[in-house]
């Protein structure tokens, strides 16, 4: 396979495009300083993980905000930690205020001349718009766990990537999906077929952060460490 055999890209957002782990990390620091925790950013956020991914999977119809206010409050139950309404809540809006990485903009500015670009993303349609601001592009289409009534790694997102494809007329064989998360995105694109760009953004750390570890093993087609570098790779192939 090449970069340039494939007429589309369909983008996990969270952690590949938006800096996920910085907006997270951000939301939870204060509260952990205030209650005298001493973890680092990165404890956070490998303690935080599981809380999402089990928040997500025992309640796939409800709308991420209150995903992340769920998450927040049972880690605070797991370090012994209250967590108010108002830290919940402001957590679980805090979305839309999540940085996009530095080289998120531009690289999809230039993938938009080869590709069609979808979002699959594991957000609700009001945080997503917040982000797509600072993506600065238009997207063919926008999947969001809320129009699926699930999330990520469901295998009912990816039919639903299938269905908005065939409905786009995509060609069979001619999608591309790009992630960082292995756990919520390569694993199951790989089981149903899809070939697949691993935009890994933890490169230079070791261990999973936000990301729960992927349940299985999992071989991405290609690996890059950047979108800038995909983006790179794209205009070296299409000359």
């Amino acid at each position: 396979m090449k970069l340039t055999d494939f007429d589309a890209l369909s983008f996990d957002c969270y952690g590949t495009l938006i800096d996920w782990e910085a907006g997270i990390a951000a939301g939870l620091r204060p509260w952990a300083r205030e209650a005298g925790l001493t973890f680092s950013d990165e404890e956070l956020l490998t303690a935080y993980s599981a809380h999402e991914a089990q928040a997500e999977r025992e309640h796939p119809r409800d709308i991420y905000p209150l995903i992340l206010a769920r998450a927040m409050r049972e880690l605070g139950a797991q370090l012994g930690v209250p967590v108010s309404d108002v830290q919940a809540d402001a957590f679980g809006a805090s979305v839309p205020e999540w940085p996009a990485f530095d080289d998120s903009p531009e690289a999809l500015a230039r993938l938009a001349e080869q590709y069609q670009l979808i979002i699959l993303s594991n957000v609700d349609r009001t945080s997503f718009a917040g982000s797509n601001r600072r993506l600065g592009v238009e997207f063919t289409s926008i999947i969001t766990a809320e129009d699926v009534g699930s999330y990520k790694p469901s295998l009912r997102n990816f039919d639903a990537l299938a269905a908005e494809t065939a409905r786009l007329g995509i060609g069979e064989g001619r999608l591309l999906h790009v992630a960082q998360s292995l756990f919520h995105d390569h694993v199951p694109a790989k089981s149903v077929g899809l070939p697949t760009v691993w935009i890994n953004r933890r490169h230079d750390n070791p261990g999973w952060g936000a990301t729960p570890e992927p349940p299985a093993s999992v071989a991405p087609d290609w690996t890059f460490p950047s979108m800038a570098a995909f983006a790179d790779a794209v205009d070296a192939e299409a000359g």
